[in-house]
């Protein structure tokens, strides 16, 4: 921006012409009785609206160029300039209520240097260089970087608050901030400006701010492909609002103890805001990513994670339902069954959990307590293919091998789709020597949920029994590879 040649102001951008400034303008027509009085005795002051600095480089500055310099990194990932796809947007910081809430907060920051392509980029940082040197002028730089990051931080609460499910990016929920802070700050006079001036800028803002929230409600933008987070904007305005007017109100010297307490106290507002919004909308997030960290097979991360939840919520069927599957996993059944229970406490219609339930039983050869959760299970829904499963488990640990097979069959009627059902089928036939039988289940069982070591050698024992030596030998050779692969 260039700055007044009598004043040394800083001047708005697109300036074109004789680089005076509308104060010096102002003060040359009172000395000539060209105004009216109210305007006249309006001083020429060198604070706030110029200051000596040391740096001409700014905050503004300094936000303007790590905006572009996330973008370039963004361009350099993704190859383009249009349209980031969602790993990108995700990998770089976007706002997504699922992981925000979960416990990256952090997306609360950096989501406002991440934008989705150039177009976005390019108007948000048009509209950061105009308003956010003149709101760091008028303010100080401190006050200035405070209102922008609460300001981020409100729009970002916004959105996961509104639907946590659809992610957002850019810096616009900050700048909106600004926006409402200086519209507050024009209408209650914090700043000893000419009246036209402050009524110029006020206009310019009340359009600015009115004219993107209209956009995002009518569906001109989804017309063009444009996507307005209205939730956003209006977390962003309406924080700048009130930290605008609660510093001209309070704390309109930009020395004062009262300024840093105002912000203080807006700051612990929105702090307490996100533990508001995450404990209504975050639990079942948190949940999420625990399951997440089971299908990576991260169990001790997840029992971490979750008794930090049950501390927190302990009656969240939810999360107890998590852990019994994480101490599932590392075999320690003991404790897998007392958070069963709980859940069951918490909710006794929770099915899975009481499936669940009979697969802990049955690992801890409590055959009998088995047996009635599954039957439990079927009184409710007699066509629950994974409690038929369950039930053929248990009678085919007591070596009631054919009565096993049937419950196994009722279930591959009922949902084919059942893990492990067919390789059991296989081994029930196997113990009654149908090995015909066995081998086309356990061909099913590799064709249905993929191979692995113990079903290659449990073929290559019908294999040998059956005399096709050389099968058995390939299901052997398999075997090897795959345990190899699983243990390089």
């Amino acid at each position: 921006m260039a700055n007044c040649a009598q004043c040394g102001r800083k001047l708005p951008g697109l300036t074109f012409g004789k680089k005076i400034c509308v104060w010096c303008k102002q003060h040359e027509a009172a000395q000539h009785g060209e105004v009216d009085d109210d305007d006249a005795r309006q001083p020429v002051m060198a604070v706030p609206w110029a200051r000596r600095r040391q740096s001409t480089i700014t905050l503004t500055h300094i936000l303007f160029g790590a905006n572009v310099a996330v973008f370039i990194a963004m361009v350099a990932a993704s190859g383009s300039i249009e349209a980031f796809p969602g790993p990108i947007l995700g990998h770089f910081g976007a706002n997504y209520g699922p992981y925000t809430l979960s416990g990256d907060w952090w997306r609360l920051v950096t989501y406002m240097f991440v934008h989705a392509d150039i177009f976005h980029i390019g108007f948000n940082m048009w509209c950061l260089w105009t308003l956010g040197n003149l709101c760091e002028s008028l303010y100080g730089g401190w006050t200035f970087g405070a209102i922008y990051f609460i300001a981020g931080i409100s729009g970002g609460l916004a959105r996961v608050a509104w639907d946590p499910m659809v992610p957002s990016v850019g810096a616009s929920g900050a700048i909106f901030g600004l926006a409402g802070a200086l519209i507050a700050s024009f209408y209650l006079g914090e700043f000893s400006l000419p009246s036209f001036v402050i009524q110029a800028n006020l206009r310019s803002l009340l359009f600015f701010a009115g004219f993107n929230i209209l956009f995002g409600i009518s569906p001109i933008g989804d017309l063009f492909g444009i996507h307005v987070d209205n939730a956003c904007h209006i977390g962003g305005l309406v924080s700048g609002l009130i930290l605008g007017a609660l510093i001209a109100v309070i704390a309109p010297r930009q020395d004062s103890l009262r300024r840093v307490g105002v912000i203080a106290a807006v700051a612990l507002t929105v702090l307490g805001s996100a533990y508001g919004i995450q404990r209504w909308r975050g639990e079942r997030f948190r949940v999420g990513r625990a399951f997440a960290a089971l299908s990576e097979n991260k169990p001790g991360k997840a029992i971490a994670d979750l008794q930090a939840i049950v501390r927190q919520r302990p009656n969240l069927a939810d999360a107890h339902y998590a852990l019994a599957h994480a101490y599932f996993m590392q075999e320690d059944y003991p404790h897998s069954e007392s958070e069963f229970r709980r859940v069951l406490e918490l909710s006794p219609h929770y099915v899975g959990a009481r499936f669940n339930l009979g697969l802990v039983y049955l690992s801890e050869h409590h055959l009998d307590d088995a047996k009635t959760a599954f039957t439990q299970v079927l009184a409710n829904d007699p066509n629950d293919a994974d409690a038929h499963y369950g039930l053929g488990l248990v009678l085919e640990e007591r070596g009631d091998y054919r009565t096993a097979i049937e419950e196994f069959k009722i279930a591959i009627g009922l949902g084919p789709q059942v893990s492990g059902v067919y390789a059991e089928l296989g081994n029930a036939y196997a113990h009654l020597k149908m090995y015909d039988d066995a081998i086309a289940a356990y061909v099913q069982s590799r064709e249905r949920d993929g191979d692995n070591p113990d079903l290659e050698n449990a073929l290559a024992e019908c294999y040998q029994v059956k005399g096709r030596t050389q099968q058995a030998q390939e299901a052997r050779t398999r075997a090897a590879q795959l345990r190899a692969e699983q243990h390089p």
